[in-house]
């Protein structure tokens, strides 16, 4: 793997983990395209623990309110919403392991993002704020994010759906879907690295390692940031479109074999 091909997956990482358009499926074609299929679980984690990075940052005062106050109600409600990911992910593992790895339904998922993009940027706006989300909100959102899960569901994507539909306004919605992102992300990390103890690790340089991890850090700022302002006032629909246009080429490609 190259400097210039790892800086070009953290790119990925970073802007696709916060807008909802999925990571992983971004991912998989950005390693296909450069025929690094098998490029890896290291730089995976490492891509992973940059955006983790990213939210740290954006959210440093919530994390230190929680610390300040672990049974605080922000506490409860990021444990609620992350309960439905960790009962999917530790019965289904091995199963979403093998989807990830052959990629065989990437199109049709990014087709499925598309479509809940697109009905619920029609749904009316919503007017809870964070102080008004009950543990059942947590409860609906955290089970959108268990449908993310899927290599091409977007997880930012599917909870701020989720967010909407429970009637949060738009900035709240995608605001608490990305402080929901903080123990999934996390989560994902520790699966990640147990795998590595058992010596899946790859060859890849400290400088591609490095360079890939500030560069997933550094876009993941900036998608954060950029989202909860852009959804404010502006359509999901753009994303939705997108999503459609880029399922349908990999479909296109996977029916004549080129993929």
């Amino acid at each position: 793997m190259t400097k210039i091909e790892a800086f070009i997956l953290g790119v990925i990482q970073g802007l696709t983990e916060f807008l909802p358009i999925s990571s992983t499926g971004h991912l998989y074609l950005g390693r296909h395209l450069f025929g690094l299929d098998e490029a890896g679980l290291f730089l995976d984690t490492m891509l992973h623990i940059g955006t983790l990075l990213a939210v740290f940052v954006v959210y440093k005062e919530e994390l230190f309110y929680m610390m300040r106050k672990p049974f605080s109600k922000l506490t409860f409600l990021l444990v609620i919403g992350t309960i439905p990911a960790v009962v999917v992910g530790l019965l289904c593992k091995d199963y979403f392991e093998e989807i990830s790895k052959t990629g065989a339904t990437i199109g049709w998922e990014f087709l499925i993002t598309g479509l809940f993009l697109w009905i619920a940027d029609g749904v009316k706006h919503g007017y809870k704020r964070m102080d008004d989300i009950t543990y059942t909100d947590a409860l609906v959102i955290g089970t959108f994010q268990a449908a993310a899960i899927f290599p091409a569901i977007s997880r930012s994507g599917l909870t701020i759906v989720g967010g909407l539909w429970r009637k949060l306004d738009r900035e709240t919605a995608a605001y608490f879907s990305f402080l929901l992102s903080i123990p999934a992300i996390a989560g994902g990390v520790v699966l990640q690295s147990m795998d590595l103890l058992e010596g899946k690790v790859e060859n890849i340089s400290a400088s591609a390692l490095v360079i890939g991890t500030v560069s997933s850090a550094l876009f993941g700022y900036i998608a954060v940031r950029w989202m909860i302002n852009y959804l404010k006032r502006r359509s999901l629909k753009g994303f939705a479109v997108y999503v459609w246009l880029l399922g349908m080429i990999v479909l296109v490609f996977q029916i004549t074999g080129r993929f």
